[in-house]
């Protein structure tokens, strides 16, 4: 009995330390990411392909990503920044190099992008492409032409003229809480440098929006995609690849919601959403490896193909769905990218002046 109660014992230890090991051993990589950016089979696929557990987690505005990168101990591995934020959050330390002799398939992105991209990242240390848009308009085909009539959806006229406006309100108008862009696209309208810091120009820029706030039923970056799809606001400001899924949930839910999206003929802001590495990542390697397999181009056109944005990898356009890589609201035309325009970042005291008017307008005051 001692002898069989010893075996016992020592079979459970050592069933017990192979299970700890295991658990020690356990790779992962934590995620953070914007809503609605990721078809979820990729995910499972990179755990299956590489034994990586995902823990993923995801926010809607670039603001809550800065607020938690900037106090530290964020516990995320892998981060996708907006541009303007990126290049500010490396001038403060929060990101860390990229190993690129873990990164083969850098091979396969696009050189016009990443050039891109270098204007943010100089030498593009730190950061890689993941998907790339235009801000425009997304609207409603049948409300906006019943209360509009025959005004033409293919100017900021549209919505930034009050008395097409005020026409709008009934049927909702929502507008993209992303003022950074919101305000660069204002200033353009008016003739002025969308990039522009100066107190005075983004004043003006505000008072775009000011002229039509009682008009606009919901400032948000996320809801307004099932809302539009829905019929429940008929126009946004929005990101491209967002409109073209509300118009995608619509068609499925044949709920006889037509959605279009536009890129005015003033000319838009172009964005670009890049993965990088905060510098207190836990599990670097992993990181390096989800980049690395979110580069293969069956990947990335999987993943474009289900969020309809366009991606900075080249070598993935051959396969990807000819209704997305063909689309010009996914991939404008090259006469269209010259009315394109990017914003560099704000400085904190352009910051205080960006929060305090935006935050006039949304509440009204």
């Amino acid at each position: 009995m001692k002898n069989r109660s010893l075996r016992l014992t020592l079979a459970l230890t050592t069933m017990l330390v192979a299970a700890g090991s295991a658990m020690a051993q356990e790779k992962v990589v934590h995620v953070y990411n914007w809503s609605d950016y990721i078809d979820p089979v990729i995910l499972e696929d990179f755990t299956k392909e590489t034994g990586i557990k995902v823990v993923y987690d995801v926010y809607d505005g670039n603001e809550v990503l800065e607020t938690k990168l900037l106090a530290g101990s964020s516990g995320y591995d892998v981060v996708a920044p907006t541009s303007p934020f990126l290049a500010r959050q490396i001038k403060a330390g929060v990101y860390q190099k990229l190993d690129k002799s873990k990164l083969p398939n850098l091979k396969n992105m696009w050189p016009e992008i990443t050039q891109r991209l270098a204007q943010y990242d100089p030498g593009n240390e730190y950061a890689v492409n993941y998907m790339w848009g235009t801000t425009g308009i997304g609207y409603n085909v049948a409300k906006v032409k019943a209360a509009l009539g025959d005004v033409p959806v293919d100017s900021w006229d549209v919505l930034f003229k009050p008395e097409n406006a005020e026409k709008l309100k009934a049927c909702g108008i929502n507008i993209l809480d992303a003022s950074d862009e919101t305000f660069a696209i204002a200033m353009n309208y008016i003739g002025k440098n969308p990039d522009s810091k100066e107190t005075a120009d983004l004043e003006a820029g505000g008072e775009v929006y000011s002229k039509i706030r009682p008009n606009v039923k919901t400032f948000n970056s996320s809801p307004y995609i099932n809302d539009l799809a829905n019929g429940d606001i008929c126009i946004s400001i929005g990101w491209s690849g967002d409109i073209l899924q509300a118009k995608t949930r619509a068609e499925e839910a044949k709920n006889g919601v037509e959605v279009n999206y536009v890129i005015p003929k003033e000319g838009t802001y172009i964005w670009m959403d890049s993965f990088a590495i905060p510098a207190d990542a836990k599990n670097v390697d992993e990181a390096h490896a989800f980049i690395n397999y979110m580069m293969k181009p069956e990947v990335a056109a999987k993943a474009s193909d289900y969020v309809q944005y366009a991606n900075g990898n080249l070598a993935s356009q051959a396969l990807m769905d000819p209704a997305v890589a063909k689309n010009p609201s996914v991939y404008p035309s090259p006469d269209t990218m010259k009315k394109l325009f990017t914003i560099s970042p704000y400085g904190p005291k352009e910051q205080r002046v960006l929060n305090r008017v935006w935050t006039q307008i949304k509440t009204g005051s």
